[in-house]
C-alpha cells in the first residue's frame, strides 16, 4: 500500500471537513435563531393547517459521526457460485451477476424472502439491508449498513426477478474500510428536518410522513475514498397514495438531491427480459 499517498488523501479530506464544519456551524447558528419568530405560527401549527401529519418521531438520536470508506473493487474470485455468470464493470466497482438457472423466491408477499435470498446467494449479503421493493417493476433495492444505519446509494444491491417469481440477476456495489471519525456531530432533530422540507416545498398539503430514519450519504468523493455524512431519510405518503422519500443532511440541514443514483432500473436497463 502507498502509505504516503493514503496519508495525503486523508489530510486533504480532513482539510475539506474543517472548512465545511466551520461553514455549517455558522449556518446552524443562524438557522437556530430563526426557528421561531415572535408572532409567527409554530411549525406544528403550519403543518396542521396544511394537514401534513406524522406519527412518533425518533427522539433518542442526538449525535453521530462522519464516516470514511473506500469503494470496493470486485474480482471474479469473489464469486464462487457456478450458477452465476458475473461481469464486473470496466473499473471493477460494480458487478452484474446473471443466474444460469433462475432462483425461486420463497414467498413474493413476504419481504423476508428477499433478505433470505440475498443471504444465501450474494457475496457479503449479510452486510446489506432491504430498502425498497417495487413489485410492478420486479426490482428490490438493498443498501449496505453499519450499526443498522444504511449507506444511501453507497454499497447498493438490486435484484431482478421474472414473472415466475424467480430471481434472474442482480447488480452489486460495495464500500469497505469503513471507519467512524472520532468527533461526534450534533444531529438536527426530526421536527426541524420536517420544517426544512416544508419551507423548501417538497412536503405537500395532505401528505403524511410515515417514517424517519438516520443513515449516511456521500459528502465528499475522492476517487476511491469517500466521506459520508449522517443523513435523515424521510418517507412520505402523498395525497394520491403514491410514496416519495427525501434525504436531508442531518448535520447541516440541507436537502440532498440524489437524482442520478435514484433512477430505478427497468428491464431495458438490465439488458435481460
Amino acid at each position: 500500500m502507498d502509505w504516503n499517498r493514503t496519508k495525503s488523501i486523508f489530510i486533504f479530506v480532513f482539510l475539506i471537513l474543517n472548512i465545511f464544519l466551520y461553514t455549517l456551524y455558522v449556518n446552524r447558528y443562524n438557522e437556530a435563531k430563526d426557528i421561531e419568530v415572535p408572532g409567527e405560527k409554530t411549525i406544528e401549527a403550519r403543518l396542521k393547517d396544511d394537514n401534513i401529519t406524522y406519527g412518533s418521531l425518533p427522539n433518542n438520536i442526538e449525535s453521530a459521526s462522519y464516516i470514511t470508506a473506500q469503494v470496493h473493487k470486485f474480482t471474479k474470485a469473489e464469486f464462487k457460485d457456478t450458477n452465476q455468470q458475473v461481469t464486473p464493470t470496466d473499473d471493477n466497482t460494480k458487478a452484474r451477476a446473471i443466474f444460469m438457472k433462475p432462483v425461486k423466491l420463497r414467498n413474493m408477499n413476504d419481504d423476508a424472502s428477499f433478505t433470505d435470498f440475498v443471504l444465501a446467494n450474494v457475496n457479503e449479503g449479510a452486510s446489506y439491508a432491504l430498502w425498497k421493493i417495487d413489485r410492478e417493476e420486479r426490482v428490490a433495492v438493498f443498501f449496505q449498513k453499519t450499526n443498522n444505519r444504511m449507506f444511501y446509494y453507497n454499497g447498493s444491491l438490486k435484484i431482478k426477478w421474472n414473472t415466475n417469481d424467480e430471481v434472474i440477476m442482480y447488480e452489486q456495489t460495495m464500500i469497505d474500510n469503513i471507519e467512524e471519525m472520532e468527533q461526534q456531530e450534533t444531529v438536527i432533530p426530526p421536527l426541524q428536518i420536517i420544517q426544512t422540507l416544508y419551507a423548501k416545498g417538497p412536503l405537500k398539503p395532505d401528505s403524511r410522513i410515515t417514517q424517519m430514519k438516520l443513515g449516511y450519504s456521500t459528502l465528499v468523493k475522492l476517487t476511491r475514498t469517500q466521506v459520508l455524512v449522517p443523513t435523515w431519510e424521510v418517507q412520505v405518503k402523498l395525497p394520491d397514495g403514491g410514496k416519495e422519500e427525501y434525504f436531508v443532511n442531518a448535520v447541516e440541514g440541507k436537502v440532498i438531491e440524489i437524482q442520478e443514483d435514484k433512477q430505478e432500473s427497468g428491464e431495458e436497463d438490465w439488458g435481460v427480459e
